[in-house]
């Protein structure tokens, strides 16, 4: 009697090897982008937005400072800057808005 030609029974060819190593990583690929989608995508996505909103009150503390910074010396008589005697002229004109011009 032969063996009868079903797959899975018999010596398998180079072929057949191949295709079943070709479904095994497709498999592979759709474990993979499935975790990816729905484990490392929205964790990526939630730290992003807290170092994004940190970011944003650093930014915003910054800005706070240099308001505060700018409003001081424009309140100094004659526009010194603290620290500056009466006599003293400043190294760079200013520009309208009392900050120094680069």
């Amino acid at each position: 009697m032969s063996a009868p030609n079903t797959p899975g029974y018999g010596p398998r060819t180079v072929g057949q090897r191949i295709d079943e190593a070709i479904e095994l990583i497709e498999m592979e690929l759709r474990h993979a982008i499935t975790y990816v989608n729905d484990a490392v995508i929205p964790q990526v996505r939630k730290e992003s937005i807290s170092a994004m909103r940190m970011t944003a009150d650093t930014l915003r503390t910054l800005a706070d400072r240099f308001e505060r910074q700018g409003g001081a010396a424009a309140s100094q008589p004659g526009g010194q800057t603290p620290g500056q005697t009466p006599g003293q002229a400043s190294s760079q004109p200013n520009n309208s808005d009392g900050e120094p011009r680069s």
